[in-house]
């Protein structure tokens, strides 16, 4: 009886386990489903992302210019290679009068209403153009120049209607268009979206990564080394742990406020300068770079260190010469990802000053600066569409900073990086 009870209980639990099997077959193929689903939506907000601002920026790499033909052979202005060549040649070309030379013939070609909507330093194109090349002075040249905000207001459809029946008869004339602006590159900011550029800024977050660079990552590094090689293990050494976790969740402004008090009350003649903003970024990327150093020390397997004391290394040598080696690429991302971090923040610096109208690039790490985040913020208050674009524009430059440095942290960690 009990033989036939047991053969009638078989085919029971093979069903049983098959109904199991395939519960445990579906909630594997949902997994895999709700990665993939979670896979797919992060890219698509991602492209989205990057589409939307591609789109938008691409006309702050333009700007809206006017034709004017030059005659320099009626002029007047003269000049050698060896003066143009001199730091003071614009000055030297504004005192013989090239603005009203410049504002001459945009009379002349475009009628006085269209003249006057020149942007108010269009000359200082054309000196350009002259200390790049005197030759030109014995030429009839034209030259595209920047027209003022509201002339292209005008030509994008928007502003008064008499800028846009302006910029719609010089566009039959064919004498105004949207071209690209290489300065834009090149310049520093300005009231006139026409004539703002992305360099002072671009030029201040170098400098300002540079300070928080060399002072954030030695102390990191051997504050990592320390701790995980040499520290005592005690309270005090738990303590010195837990503080430096809660200081990589401090809030970013906080460090804005520290550097404020101390920073600023040490050096009070150097706000808004690349080397105050680098000293208040290094004490927020420090503990980022402490924890991803511990990390990687702890990483070496212990083998390494017991081979080489083997071998008859020191113990700093074993830390230096081996430890450190290996440890190296994760060091290098954590340092990375860091700076990355330290360069799209804006709080700590909006503390320190750095949110400043700054018309020209900072010559060194002392000089009045801004940095792009600030840069951006400061152009997305502004009404002017034109500044809308400058910030899309602004914002492109900025994610391709950031993946260069992320790009620069892949690249470092492979070849840096070891096998044992």
């Amino acid at each position: 009886m009990s033989e036939e009870a047991a053969t009638m209980r078989a085919p029971t639990r093979t069903a049983a386990f098959e109904a199991r099997l395939k519960k445990r077959y579906a909630a594997e193929r949902r997994f895999k489903a709700i990665g993939l689903g979670a896979i797919l939506f992060s890219v698509a907000v991602l492209v989205f992302l990057l589409g939307t601002m591609t789109i938008n920026g691409i006309g702050g790499f333009q700007r809206v210019e006017v034709e004017v033909p030059i005659d320099f052979t009626q002029a007047g202005i003269s000049a050698d290679a060896s003066t143009m060549a001199q730091s003071g040649a614009v000055q030297s070309l504004e005192a013989q009068g090239l603005p009203d030379v410049v504002q001459y013939f945009a009379t002349e070609a475009l009628g006085d209403e269209a003249a006057e909507q020149l942007g108010g330093q269009a000359w200082r194109d054309v000196a350009a153009a002259i200390a790049a090349d005197p030759g030109i002075l014995r030429e009839q040249v034209t030259f595209s120049l920047p027209a003022s905000a509201d002339l292209a207001s005008g030509y994008e459809g928007e502003g008064s209607p008499e800028m846009q029946a302006l910029a719609n008869s010089l566009y039959e004339q064919g004498r105004i268009g949207k071209n690209f602006d290489p300065g834009f590159l090149s310049r520093a900011d300005a009231t006139n979206p026409q004539q703002v550029g992305i360099w002072g800024a671009l030029k201040g977050s170098m400098l300002t990564m540079v300070v928080t660079l060399l002072l954030a990552f030695p102390i990191g590094v051997l504050a990592a080394l320390y701790l995980e090689e040499y520290a005592p293990k005690n309270k005090w050494t738990d303590i010195i742990e837990l503080s430096i976790n809660n200081l990589a969740a401090v809030p970013s402004i906080i460090f804005g406020l520290l550097g404020l008090a101390v920073f600023l009350t040490i050096f009070p003649n150097l706000r808004s300068a690349p080397v105050i903003g680098g000293m208040t970024l290094a004490l927020m990327t420090m503990p980022v770079i402490v924890i991803a150093g511990r990390n990687a020390i702890k990483a070496v397997p212990p083998s390494i260190r017991d081979g080489a004391l083997a071998v008859g290394a020191s113990p700093v040598q074993v830390v230096f010469h081996h430890v450190l080696p290996l440890a190296l690429p994760g060091i290098l991302t954590g340092t990375i990802i860091g700076m990355a971090r330290a360069l799209g923040e804006t709080a700590p610096l909006l503390m320190i000053g750095m949110r400043a109208f700054v018309a020209t690039p900072p010559d060194g790490f002392t000089s009045p600066a801004t940095v792009l985040p600030m840069q951006i913020f400061l152009w997305s208050d502004e009404i002017d569409r034109g500044f809308v674009e400058r910030t899309s524009a602004a914002i492109i430059v900025l994610l391709l900073f950031l993946l260069l440095m992320n790009g620069l942290a892949i690249y470092l960690r492979n070849k840096f990086e070891k096998s044992w």
